[in-house]
């Protein structure tokens, strides 16, 4: 089910990264994305691995909680390996089947496998950053990270919020789309026979109310601003002040030398298996 997604939920706990900064935690996340893109051999993905599953163990959310947002990705992900598989030549290659007009090398089955490694560990890295932050930690940790904008005028404020808004709609949006599909599905509606067009077709009658409900929570939400009195950016005071700690230290630490280790894999091994 839409339900079992998990980006954009938050997961409350009393755990080491659940008390880290939210700035630090979007850095580290930004150092990790790099860190996923330079990895070059397997050993650097162990590392990264490694750096996502203590993230995992000390921020106390279950790992089948986090796997659950590998769902969303999983035909992205066959249809990456699957291209790359087919389409990507380099010089020489070493062929290791060769079918028709069907080759495979082994220069692009480890690129193959690179790449779904790197859209299942950014995907689930991401989740730990919203699983384990709040949407108003969030924002207010982009609107600190983004604050020298201000200097040319730039609505920091305005884009942390629009972000924060964005991320909470979307377990909200899902459990929304859950909940029409059960009530077509009790008036006989059928969204799981047929081929891809006829379930495309089947989900019509659910993008309808499905806009018109996402229409609606925006236009309370834009209601509810207004009778509160928002009225941006302009003399805005915080509730709880992002503080560092030693937490963040150690977390910073910790990625550093991750990161050190992957690029000295990279220099002394390269692309190897």
């Amino acid at each position: 089910m839409l339900s079992d997604v998990t980006f954009g939920q938050y997961y409350p706990a009393s755990s080491f990264v659940h008390k880290m900064d939210a700035r630090v935690k979007l850095l580290l996340l930004i150092a990790y994305i790099v860190l996923i893109f330079v990895v070059k051999n397997f050993y650097g993905f162990l590392l990264a691995t490694l750096f996502f599953l203590l993230a995992t163990f000390f921020s106390k959310v279950p790992l089948l909680e986090v796997l659950k947002s590998v769902k969303a990705i999983i035909l992205i992900v066959l249809i990456t390996v699957i291209l790359n598989l087919f389409f990507y030549q380099v010089e020489n290659p070493t062929v290791l089947l060769e079918w028709g007009f069907i080759v495979i090398t082994k220069e692009a089955l480890i690129f193959s496998a690179f790449m779904a490694l790197r859209l299942i560990l950014l995907v689930l890295g991401s989740s730990i950053l919203s699983l384990t932050t709040t949407p108003v930690a969030l924002t207010d940790g982009i609107e600190s990270l983004l604050s020298p904008l201000k200097v040319i005028k730039f609505p920091v404020h305005e884009l942390a919020l629009i972000m924060s808004i964005a991320l909470r709609f979307i377990p909200i949006l899902m459990s929304e789309t859950d909940r029409i599909i059960m009530a077509q599905k009790a008036r006989g509606a059928d969204f799981d026979s047929g081929n891809i067009f006829k379930r495309a077709t089947a989900m019509i009658p659910v993008l309808i109310p499905l806009l018109i409900s996402a229409f609606r929570r925006a236009d309370e939400l834009g209601d509810a601003m207004d009778a509160r009195c928002y009225s941006g950016s302009t003399n805005r005071t915080k509730f709880k002040k992002l503080t560092l700690t030693w937490r963040d230290l150690v977390a910073t630490i910790v990625t550093v030398t991750i990161i050190t280790g992957v690029i000295l894999l990279n220099t002394f091994m390269g692309v190897i298996i």
